[in-house]
C-alpha cells in the first residue's frame, strides 16, 4: 500500500477514520507493519478484518465486504450456503481485540513519523497528526466565511439561518432546496464587537451505519419533524441510553437525518420516515450534524448552571491511569466524575472536581456519551488528555463533591415541578394539518368485567403527559364496542376528570369506576389530516396496577405528531431560563410563526440546538419543543419578524416557556 501524498489530499475525500482516500461505502485502508495471521483475514477483500462478522456456517468477513456481497447474492462466499445479513453476528470480543492491536503506520508517516495500534489511529489523526489537522483547518477556512462577510450578505429582516441553510445546501446538494429555512435569531448578536468570540456555524454531512442484530430491536432514537410538520426535516430529539445508537456514539440530538439507505427523508411525512427507519439489519444514515461554534480557549463560557473549564492532564507514560471514577446519572444524560482516587494523577493536579460533567475528552463530544466511551478515549490517548468539563455553580468553590452528587445540578433546576397548565393567554389552535375529536362511550357491564385497556402517561411522568391508552385487549368490553382506539387520551370516566392526574391516581380512579355496572368514558383522539396511517412502534404492555412501567423505553407510546393535535388547554408548560454573556449565541434555531403567503399560523418550534452554546449545555431544551412565550409574552399570533427582535433584545438572560412532547421512538 502506498502512503498518502499530503499535497494530493482533499479533506472532503479523506476518510475521517482511517485517514486514507476511499469511497464512503468502501472498507477502510491501513498500512500494516507486520504479517497478519490468516485467521484474521477477510475471505472477500483478503485484508485484515474490519468490523468482523461471523456467519452461521463458521466464516468471518468484514462487515462492509459481506453486506455489499449480500446485496447481489444470497449465499456465503466460501461454502455457498444460503445466507442473509441479519443471520450474522459480530465476532467475539477476543477477535476484535486482536484486530485492534495490529500495528499500523499513520498514512502521513512521512511528516508525523508515528506508528501505533490500529485502534489508536483515529484518535491520533484527530488529536495529534499535523497533516490531518492542517487539512481540517484549511477546509474550515474555505467553507466558513468571516463574520463580517456573513453580515454583509444579509438583507434587513433576514435571519442568519438563511445563510446557514444555504451553506448547508452547498455542502450537500442532494437536499431539497424547497425545505423550510431555519430561523436563527441568536446568530447576529455581536454588532458592537469587532472581535467576536465565536466564528460562524459549521455543519457537515456524514454517513453513519447502524446494524440491528434483531429485526425488532429499537435503534434507540426519538425523532421529530417531517413534511407534515413545521420542522420539515426529520431531526433526532433524544438518544436512548444503552441502545444501538448510544453504543455507536456517532449520532447526537439535533442531527438532521437526510437519507436512509439512499431513500431521501427530505419530503416525507413523519409516519413514513419511521417506516423507513424500521428496516431490519443494516441502516446507512446520511445526517447533517452541527459542529457548533469555535470557542476561544482562553474565554470559557460562564453559563447559568456553572462554568466550562478546560483541563489537561499529562501522563508520564501512555498506560498511566488518571485515577478518575466516571459514572452516569439516572436523570441526566452524559458522563460525570464520581470520585478522584487519592494519589492519582487527577487528584494531584487538583483542577477536576467531583460532580463535574465531562463535555469532551480530546475533542470527542461526550455530552450524551457513556463512561465506557470516555474510558476508551482515555485508554487510547497518548501522554496528554484534554478535558472540557462543566462545573455546577453551587460547587465551584467547594474542595470536593457535595452530598448531592446523585442529584446532578439539583439547585439549578429545583424545584423540578416547574410544570403548569397552559395559561388562557397562551391558548392556540392545534398545529396546521392536525386536529382532534372527542368521543364518548357509554356501556353497561358486569361489575367484574374488565374494560380491557392498558394505560401510560400521567402528569408525574418525565414529559408530564396526559393519561393515554396503550392497548385495547381483545377480551374486554371496549374492544367489542370498537370506538376506543390505541393512543386515545383519557378525559374522564363517569364524570371524574382524568386529565390532571398522576399515573397512580388514574389507576386508582379507573379501578374504582370500572367496578360500577355503568361506565361512561370520554376520550380525545388526535388526527393528522394528510399523513399516512400512524406507524406503531413497540408492544403494549399489560397494565399492572402494582408496578409503574410508564417510563419503560420499550413501552408503546404515540407518535410525536399525535401530540401536536391535542387542544392547548391540555398542554403543560414549563419555564426554562437561559443565561449568556453579551458575545454569545443562545444556541437554538426556530421555525414557525404566522405565514402571510399561506395565511396560516403555526407554533414556533425549536429545530436545532447548537453544540457549545448555553441552550446545549443547559440540556433542557429539545428539538421539537414548542415556544409558547418569551419572558411572559405569548408567541401566539406572532410572525418571524416580531419574535426574532424580541429574542435579540435579551442580551444576558431569557425565560422561554415551552411545551415538550416526546419524539417518536424507532
Amino acid at each position: 500500500m502506498i502512503l498518502v501524498d499530503p499535497a494530493a489530499l482533499s479533506w472532503a475525500r479523506v476518510c475521517k477514520e482511517c485517514g486514507q482516500q476511499h469511497e464512503g461505502q468502501d472498507t477502510h485502508l491501513y498500512e500494516y507493519q507486520d504479517e497478519v495471521d490468516d485467521e484474521l483475514v477477510c475471505h472477500i477483500c483478503l485484508q485484515p478484518l474490519i468490523r468482523p462478522m461471523d456467519t452461521p456456517c463458521g466464516h468471518t468477513y468484514c462487515f462492509h465486504c459481506l453486506s455489499n456481497f449480500l446485496k447481489e447474492k444470497d449465499f456465503c462466499p466460501v461454502d455457498r450456503l444460503r445466507l442473509q445479513l441479519h443471520q450474522c453476528r459480530p465476532s467475539s470480543l477476543l477477535v476484535r481485540n486482536l484486530l485492534d492491536k495490529l500495528n499500523v503506520m499513520c498514512p502521513h508517516y512521512a511528516e508525523c513519523q508515528q506508528q501505533m495500534q490500529r485502534c489508536e489511529l483515529q484518535p491520533h489523526l484527530h488529536n495529534r497528526c499535523p497533516v490531518f489537522r492542517r487539512l481540517r483547518e484549511e477546509a474550515e477556512k474555505r467553507k466558513r466565511p468571516s463574520w463580517h462577510e456573513l453580515k454583509g450578505r444579509k438583507n434587513d429582516g433576514e435571519s442568519s439561518g438563511d445563510d446557514k441553510h444555504s451553506a448547508a445546501l452547498s455542502r450537500n446538494p442532494s437536499r431539497d432546496p424547497s425545505e423550510p429555512g431555519l430561523i436563527n435569531p441568536a446568530y447576529e448578536e455581536m454588532e458592537d464587537d469587532n472581535t467576536p468570540q465565536r466564528s460562524s456555524l459549521v455543519a457537515e454531512a456524514n454517513v453513519v451505519e447502524l446494524f440491528r442484530e434483531e429485526p425488532e430491536e429499537d435503534l434507540g432514537l426519538r425523532i421529530v419533524g417531517g413534511r407534515d410538520t413545521p420542522l420539515g426535516n426529520i431531526v433526532i430529539q433524544e438518544i436512548i441510553r444503552d441502545s444501538i445508537t448510544s453504543r455507536d456514539g456517532r449520532l447526537a440530538p439535533g442531527d438532521h437525518i437526510l437519507e436512509v439507505n439512499d431513500v431521501s427523508l427530505a419530503s416525507v411525512p413523519h409516519a413514513r420516515a419511521i417506516t423507513v427507519l424500521q428496516q431490519p439489519a443494516l441502516l446507512r444514515l446520511t445526517v447533517m450534524q452541527e459542529k457548533g461554534f469555535k470557542i476561544r480557549d482562553h474565554a470559557p463560557s460562564i453559563l447559568n448552571m456553572g462554568k466550562v473549564l478546560h483541563v489537561m492532564l499529562t501522563k508520564t507514560h501512555r498506560t498511566e491511569p488518571l485515577g478518575i471514577k466516571l459514572i452516569r446519572k439516572s436523570e441526566e444524560s452524559g458522563v460525570f466524575i464520581l470520585d478522584l482516587l487519592p494519589g492519582g494523577l487527577a487528584a494531584k493536579d487538583g483542577k477536576l472536581k467531583n460532580n463535574d460533567k465531562v463535555l469532551a475528552i480530546n475533542g470527542h463530544d461526550l455530552m450524551h456519551g457513556t463512561p465506557e466511551s470516555a474510558a476508551q478515549i482515555i485508554q487510547v490517548s497518548e501522554k496528554c488528555v484534554n478535558f472540557a468539563v462543566m462545573r455546577p455553580a453551587e460547587t465551584q468553590e467547594e474542595g470536593g463533591g457535595s452530598r448531592e452528587g446523585q442529584h446532578s445540578r439539583g439547585t439549578r433546576r429545583a424545584p423540578e415541578p416547574q410544570y403548569y397548565r397552559r395559561q388562557s393567554t397562551y391558548l392556540k389552535d392545534p398545529s396546521g394539518g392536525f386536529f382532534c375529536q372527542e368521543k364518548t362511550v357509554s356501556l353497561k357491564k358486569e361489575p367484574r368485567t374488565s374494560l380491557g385497556i392498558t394505560i401510560a402517561g400521567g402528569r408525574d411522568c418525565r414529559s408530564r403527559l396526559p393519561v393515554y391508552i396503550t392497548s385495547v385487549q381483545p377480551v374486554g368490553c371496549l374492544h367489542r364496542d370498537g370506538t376506543i382506539k390505541k393512543g386515545d387520551v383519557l378525559l374522564s370516566i363517569n364524570g371524574v376528570d382524568l386529565t390532571q392526574l398522576t399515573y397512580n391516581e388514574a389507576v386508582s380512579v379507573l379501578k374504582t369506576q370500572t367496578a360500577q355496572s355503568q361506565v361512561i368514558l370520554r376520550v380525545i383522539q388526535t388526527i393528522s389530516e394528510n399523513s399516512e396511517e400512524d406507524t406503531e412502534g413497540g408492544n403494549g404492555d399489560e397494565l399492572d396496577f402494582m408496578e409503574d412501567q410508564r417510563d419503560d423505553a420499550h413501552t408503546w407510546t404515540p407518535l410525536w405528531t399525535q401530540w401536536l393535535g391535542l387542544p392547548s388547554h391540555m398542554h403543560w408548560c414549563r419555564d426554562i431560563v437561559l443565561q449568556k454573556t453579551n458575545n454569545e449565541s443562545w444556541g437554538f434555531s426556530i421555525v414557525g410563526g404566522y405565514e402571510e403567503s399561506h395565511g396560516q399560523q403555526q407554533p414556533f418550534f425549536i429545530k436545532t440546538i447548537v453544540p457549545g452554546t448555553p441552550a446545549h449545555f443547559d440540556g433542557r431544551l429539545k428539538c421539537g419543543d414548542e415556544i409558547v412565550a418569551v419572558n411572559g409574552v405569548t408567541t401566539v399570533g406572532m410572525n418571524n419578524s416580531s419574535l426574532i427582535p424580541m429574542l435579540k433584545l435579551q442580551k444576558n438572560k431569557v425565560t422561554l416557556t415551552v411545551v415538550s412532547w416526546p419524539g417518536s421512538l424507532v
